[in-house]
């Protein structure tokens, strides 16, 4: 039989799965993905609501940290094991799989009444939207050979991106209409609806429809019982279902034990027929053995140490939270895991493949790439509301807007640019840019928002950003074998996130330090308007300045950032992509 020249062979035995996935299911995929990253945003506006939802008084802000955090646990310390199941086990698999998730973390958080019921929620939501980008990733590169997947990678890039201007506007869609709440309600429609979609699509053993059936009824009862709607839970005959069956025994009422019901006999049924099992039980061990157990311990260790020390720092007193004790736990737990990977003839991760420059040179462009990012991200809206939009959130958004909206136009440039330019040109280019645009960023002042420069300046940063998202993922999967693409797109992933979080921590500890300085500076009402120390129009005056100083300091660490992503990108994103240029 001979073999398509348009499709890359197979790597691996276990590698057939991997060939030629269907277009509709890539489509499917692409659109999971932009979803689940306009979730990451979506809670932005609705944190407030949220909070008090679940008991939580808005003078009590500082409990918010793990709602966000627990998606950004989620979301990190997982993908290198869901990266690697999407190798082991397929891509479509993981990708229903992760929407499942999912869904089930958009019911429990839509449901929640404490916060720590929505902190499971969210970092269940936070694991399913992440294992989906590496297993998008690696769906393209198995379609596409590497001198033809540049395109489809910016357009999977660009959807990604689209995410942070599609959720705000979506979140505050939801809110003019309904509570926080119909949010998630509405993630959970779109996360089964997205996962019965792949299904179809995708080239994958169709389930046993008994095991469809109990599994549908175990996911219903459990939502009515905890929604508990009151057209159901308060009608005469209906409502029985929430009273237990024994009194003084809540494990008696009737949807819980349909729930646990049906959950055990989707248990049964996949011990008892294998063949297109919904929960594939008896593969359980090996697939253990085949993931590394231990090796997927010691990197969520790992990183979850890493990303929580950031992510709950109180970056006005710290760079990381618990330091003295998270830190050295990531450390010894990377190091346990680097020492483990090099023995363990399965590792989660394959360090080997990532010998290339062009591998870990990707990820070293996509650390400085985030780091510059989040500081666009944070910064610009901090900007307008202490200038032009002062107090006004949705006109500060409307400003970022500006920024975000040119990055999936830039993300498909990028990916159309690599079929004709080498990919460490094109990525070195676009980092570039955005370090210029953050340098003239350092010079704004009071006005400089409200005139068209400006816009050309965001315009500008945005593009760059966008330019750089097909180089670097088309060399990192070029260098790579396909049977650790999903490996390799967790990576990618992990070292953006990673950036984000600790140049957010580090730029935010600068400027605030600049900050203080210059206010210290400065002096008191007293001694600057001894006649008039309660309304001094010099020290109103004095500390507005020192507000942007601060400001400006984070531009200036997100131009060096960027700058160091375009000097990276030309150096290290090497690798052969294309059939008739050199990169």
């Amino acid at each position: 039989m001979s073999r398509s020249p348009h499709r890359p062979p197979a790597e691996t035995p276990g590698a057939a799965f991997r060939q030629a996935p269907g277009l509709a299911a890539i489509a499917l995929a692409t659109l999971a993905v932009l979803v689940t990253a306009a979730d990451t945003y979506v809670v932005v506006l609705a944190l407030p609501d949220i909070l008090t939802g679940v008991g939580v008084g808005l003078d009590e802000l500082q409990k918010a940290t793990p709602i966000v955090g627990g998606f950004l646990l989620g979301y990190t310390a997982t993908l290198p094991l869901l990266g690697r199941l999407a190798d082991l086990r397929g891509r479509t698999p993981v990708l229903i799989g992760c929407l499942l998730l999912f869904a089930l973390g958009s019911l429990l958080t839509a449901t929640a009444e404490t916060l720590g019921l929505a902190v499971a929620g969210r970092g269940l939501q936070g694991i399913g939207a992440g294992g989906l980008v590496p297993a998008t990733l690696a769906l393209v590169a198995d379609r596409w050979p590497p001198e033809h997947r540049s395109l489809p990678l910016g357009v999977v890039g660009a959807v990604q991106e689209a995410g942070a201007v599609l959720g705000p506007l979506a979140g505050a869609a939801v809110l003019a209409v309904a509570d926080w709440r119909a949010i998630f309600w509405l993630n959970l429609l779109l996360g089964l609806g997205l996962a019965g979609g792949v299904l179809l699509t995708g080239r994958v053993r169709r389930p046993d429809p008994v095991g469809l059936a109990l599994a549908g009824a175990a996911a219903v009862a459990l939502a009515l019982l905890l929604a508990e709607p009151a057209a159901l839970a308060e009608d005469v005959d209906l409502g029985l279902l929430y009273v237990p069956l024994v009194d003084g025994r809540p494990w008696t009422t009737p949807l819980l034990l349909v729930t646990v019901l049906a959950a055990a006999a989707l248990v049964v049924r996949g011990l008892v027929h294998p063949a297109g099992a919904v929960l594939p039980l008896r593969g359980l061990g090996r697939l253990a053995r085949e993931v590394d157990v231990l090796g997927s311990v010691l990197a969520v260790v790992a990183l979850g140490a890493l990303v929580w020390a950031f992510a709950a720092a109180d970056t006005s007193r710290e760079v990381v939270a618990h330091g003295w004790l998270l830190l050295p736990l990531a450390a010894v737990a990377g190091v346990l895991f680097v020492l483990h990977e090099r023995r363990t003839p399965d590792p989660v991760l394959p360090l080997a493949a990532l010998r290339p420059v062009g591998a870990w040179g990707a990820l070293v462009v996509n650390l400085f790439v985030g780091a510059a990012l989040v500081a666009a991200l944070v910064d610009v809206p901090l900007f307008a509301r202490a200038t032009t939009e002062a107090g006004d959130q949705l006109g500060a958004a409307l400003v970022l807007l500006r920024l975000l909206i040119a990055v999936p136009v830039g993300a498909v440039a990028g990916g159309w640019l690599c079929r004709l330019v080498a990919p460490r040109l094109v990525a070195g280019t676009g980092m570039a840019l955005t370090a210029a645009a953050f340098v003239a960023m350092t010079g704004w002042d009071e006005r400089s928002l409200d005139g068209a420069w400006s816009t050309v300046v965001l315009l500008a940063a945005g593009l760059g950003f966008g330019l750089a998202i097909a180089p670097v993922n088309a060399v990192l999967l070029a260098v790579t074998p396909g049977a650790v693409h999903g490996s390799a797109g967790a990576l990618a992933v992990v070292a953006r996130t990673v950036g984000m979080l600790a140049g957010l921590s580090l730029l935010t500890a600068v400027a605030l330090r600049r900050f203080t300085a210059e206010v210290s500076a400065i002096g008191t009402p007293m001694e600057l308007c001894p006649a008039t120390p309660a309304d001094c129009a010099a020290y109103d005056a004095a500390t507005e300045a020192a507000v942007l100083t601060q400001l400006h300091t984070v531009f200036a660490g997100a131009a060096i950032a960027a700058g160091l992503a375009a000097v990276a990108s030309l150096v290290l994103l090497r690798g052969q992509v294309r059939s008739s240029a050199r990169a």
